[in-house]
């Protein structure tokens, strides 16, 4: 039997994915490093046509894990970029804040301005792990394979993680502001604002 054509499968997999990926990259990213990862992400894909199975659904973790990577790499060429401009000389006014930054990858709603700093100081992989069940529909299965991780490693991130940021998220905010902030928060998702 012969294999379907990669052509086709590769273009149902865009067709199908690649809004809800461009959604993903968007809010770690920004939608104009989004645009280029997207495409990015097809490129190797296409490249690695021979090695990916389209019609399965690891192809979609296959295609996460591919992104999540670029998204990596993105960063620490940003870093880097960073760093060489305030070692040149450049003021420390001009560089991005790292939480504020955070708070445009973390759509929080109501208490991002406590959130953000705190996902910009977990580990990589926790962060990549947090943000990809948050931002996602995939399993924690999926999340395993598109990280080359355990699921059951995946699963117990996600725990100890979540954990993490309620008591860090419940000390800095008492209980009746962490209410107003999440109620005002379902309001406007209710409304349609979020």
């Amino acid at each position: 039997m012969s294999r379907p054509d990669p052509k086709a499968e590769l273009a149902e997999l865009y067709d199908g994915s690649a809004r809800q990926l461009h959604r993903y990259l968007a809010r770690r990213v920004g939608t104009e490093v989004a645009d280029d990862l997207v495409a990015e992400t097809f490129l190797v894909l296409w490249q690695q046509r021979d090695s990916v199975d389209f019609g399965e659904d690891s192809a979609r973790a296959w295609m996460y894990g591919i992104a999540t990577n670029l998204v990596r790499r993105h960063s620490r060429s940003e870093d880097r970029r960073l760093r060489a401009w305030t070692r040149d000389g450049a003021r420390r006014e001009e560089v991005a804040d790292v939480g504020e930054r955070a708070v445009d990858l973390a759509d929080a709603g109501a208490v991002s301005g406590h959130l953000a700093p705190m996902l910009a100081e977990l580990p990589e992989r926790d962060r990549d792990v947090l943000l990809m069940s948050a931002w996602t529909d995939l399993a924690p299965s999926e999340i395993a394979g598109a990280l080359d991780m355990h699921p059951v490693t995946v699963r117990t991130c996600l725990h100890r993680v979540r954990a993490r940021l309620r008591k860090q998220l419940a000390s800095r905010l008492d209980a009746r502001s962490l209410r107003r902030a999440v109620r005002a928060h379902h309001t406007e998702r209710g409304n349609g604002r979020a």
